[in-house]
């Protein structure tokens, strides 16, 4: 099947949602309805977009991307690495653009959307051959037991690499709540476990990370 959207310059372009072609089908996906649910009075503006992305509106899809896509591409790159960020953000969005004639509405749309990131991230990690991390958590040991100061940009690429060593799970939770800035309840639903459970991940994920920035502490770690 042809991509129907493409990574350009840090844009997400998608197709004219609003045209159909031969068989009821639009470059090989489902036709949009074509009437969306009415959004809740308390719906937020992303939700709203979804729903009338939904019903074919080429504008509201184009601000559904826009609006979703530097929190969606972040969370990839701390679920899968950088590197694959942009490959698995047009993964993310080609999935999402099949199932939005299936969103309600019922929950907001960034989880939804997010959720379908998680997904896709899971199914890179699962079938990506392991390659070497670029920066070594043990640096960290190294450069704390010398006193040495480090730059904020050095030091945020070991913290990233940190995060990234968490237990799947808990990464995900502190991403979610502690990178994105989500709420317990939103991220619960992107995880699909109960909010006391994300509560409990980041608490964990949280004292991983202090136990691992101390000096001579172990990796971050399941």
């Amino acid at each position: 099947m042809a991509h129907v959207e493409e990574v350009v310059a840090g844009a997400v372009v998608v197709p004219d949602v609003t045209r159909s072609c031969r068989g009821g089908a639009l470059y090989g996906l489902p036709m949009f309805r074509r009437s969306a649910p009415a959004a809740s009075a308390t719906a937020d503006p992303v939700t709203t977009c979804a729903l009338a992305a939904a019903a074919g509106d080429r504008a509201a899809l184009d601000e559904f991307v826009r609006t979703t896509r530097d929190d969606v591409r972040r969370f990839l790159s701390h679920l899968a690495g950088p590197a694959d960020a942009d490959d698995l953000l047009q993964d993310t969005y080609l999935r999402a653009v099949r199932s939005l004639p299936r969103f309600t509405g019922e929950g907001p749309a960034r989880a939804w959307l997010l959720a379908i990131a998680r997904r896709v991230a899971a199914d890179a990690v699962r079938t990506a051959v392991r390659r070497p991390r670029t920066t070594a958590v043990d640096d960290w040991d190294t450069v704390a037991a010398r006193g040495v100061r480090v730059s904020a940009a050095d030091e945020a690429v070991l913290v990233s690499s940190l995060v990234a060593g968490l237990e799947p799970d808990r990464r995900d939770a502190f991403v979610l709540t502690q990178v994105l800035g989500m709420g317990y309840a939103e991220a619960a639903q992107v995880c699909g476990c109960p909010v006391g459970t994300i509560r409990s991940r980041v608490a964990r994920a949280r004292e991983d990370l202090v136990a691992a920035l101390e000096p001579g502490g172990a990796r971050a770690s399941g």
